[in-house]
């Protein structure tokens, strides 16, 4: 047992003092934003919105994290990650407090829309400051510790988000959040000053590729939007799945799902250690995600035992420990062919439009086609993906072949 500890704790070795610290940051913030768990509870029993108005306001917040990850990329490549990631963190901890106050379906949907914005400036900068303090080989690792923190900050949230709600009243949710998202900026500016950190890997592109011209980029974004897709369908229609086609109770569902951020805190680190050490690509990885992950969708219209369930949650689990952290290691990879802050701003936006997409269109196929039907068509969308991935290994290996060609072609 103690061999099989240190094991795990050696998955852990070789990160810069500065990614565990972006890390903690990163536990900061996810927990702190606990009132988007309760937010459509806020709005339906808190201010008595209809379910009609609480959707339009959930757009708003769609579109404000869109948009706030684009203007993060440019305005990381124009001022740098260290000071767009101050802003964000400082200011959304002010709008947060200020969002308590905003009564009106107007004022709310505009008041959400700049939150996000503002809030979600601060993934691409992030992710360039991750990049920025990483050597190459230790990339992904980086990315699955940010990945751990962001996880136990979601575990926890809800729960202290719970008992502040019933002690403090949802009034005090506004307070804490924004009171830790301040903190969170204080522990920035306090362990990341930029005269004092140590840039491992800092890139600078004489003449900078834009990421819209990347055709390879641009097929794994439309990849990644269809995976966001398929793997959001686990936190919106399948736990309806779970209660209304296999009538299991809530502490039940909760078990089920509590599983899934469990396995990926024991077993995460570890598998991309021993991922990486392998023969296997960045898009192969991702690929085999993407069949695990939509697999787990099919399996469920083979049988009505209850024990599939398990299975399930399962594949999906292993599918996004492999396919999440790889797909942000082959866009920070990528990055340094242009502007980074613009390529990983692009990323985080095909995450932003799957949250925008993802959830109505699963809720929409349950109600009009059924949960079988709409498992069907969750798995094909998976299939795209998968195949969307594969033509991007063929693309990118004919590429290299080519450019590899016409180095050894001898000039005439």
């Amino acid at each position: 047992m103690k061999t099989l500890f240190n094991n795990y704790l050696n998955t852990f070795k070789g990160l810069s003092v500065e990614v565990w610290w972006l890390a903690l940051i990163s536990l900061i913030n996810r927990a702190g934003t606990m009132v988007i768990p309760f937010l459509s509870l806020y709005l339906t029993e808190s201010l008595s919105f209809s379910l009609s108005e609480v959707g339009w306001i959930m757009s708003a917040f769609g579109l404000g994290s869109v948009v706030g990850s684009w203007v993060g990329g440019k305005l990381t490549d124009k001022i740098g990650y260290y000071k767009v990631m101050t802003i964000s963190l400082l200011a959304t901890g002010f709008l947060f407090i200020a969002l308590q106050f905003l009564k009106t379906f107007e004022t709310l949907c505009i008041g959400i829309l700049i939150v996000m914005l503002v809030a979600d400036m601060f993934r691409p900068a992030m992710f360039v400051a991750l990049s920025a303090h990483s050597i190459p080989e230790n990339k992904t690792r980086s990315v699955t510790l940010i990945r751990l923190a962001i996880n136990l900050g979601f575990s926890a949230g809800p729960a202290i988000g719970g008992l502040i709600i019933t002690t403090l009243s949802y009034g005090g949710l506004f307070w804490v959040d924004g009171i830790t998202c301040i903190l969170a900026t204080l522990v920035l500016i306090t362990v990341l000053d930029p005269k004092k950190s140590k840039v491992l890997d800092d890139v600078t592109v004489e003449n900078p590729k834009s990421a819209y011209q990347d055709r390879a980029f641009l097929i794994f974004l439309v990849a990644m939007m269809l995976f966001g897709i398929v793997f959001l369908q686990y936190f919106s229609t399948m736990p309806l799945y779970y209660r209304e086609g296999h009538f299991l109770t809530e502490f039940e569902i909760g078990i089920l799902l509590g599983a899934n951020g469990f396995l990926i805190f024991v077993f995460e680190m570890p598998l991309i250690k021993w991922l990486e050490n392998t023969s296997f690509s960045k898009i192969g990885l991702m690929l085999f995600g993407g069949i695990l992950t939509g697999g787990s969708f099919i399996i469920l219209n083979l049988t009505s035992w209850s024990g599939i369930l398990i299975l399930g949650m399962l594949l999906m689990t292993f599918g996004e420990m492999i396919a999440f952290p790889f797909s942000n290691a082959f866009a920070l990879e990528r990055a340094k062919k242009g502007n980074q802050g613009e390529y990983m701003a692009l990323y985080s936006i095909a995450f932003s439009f799957a949250h925008i997409f993802g959830h109505n269109a699963g809720m929409r196929l349950v109600d009009q086609l059924g949960f079988d039907n709409t498992w069907y068509i969750i798995t094909l969308l998976a299939a795209i993906c998968v195949f969307l991935l594969f033509g991007l290994r063929q693309y990118l290996n004919a590429t290299k072949a080519n450019r590899e060609k016409a180095n050894l072609t001898p000039w005439i």
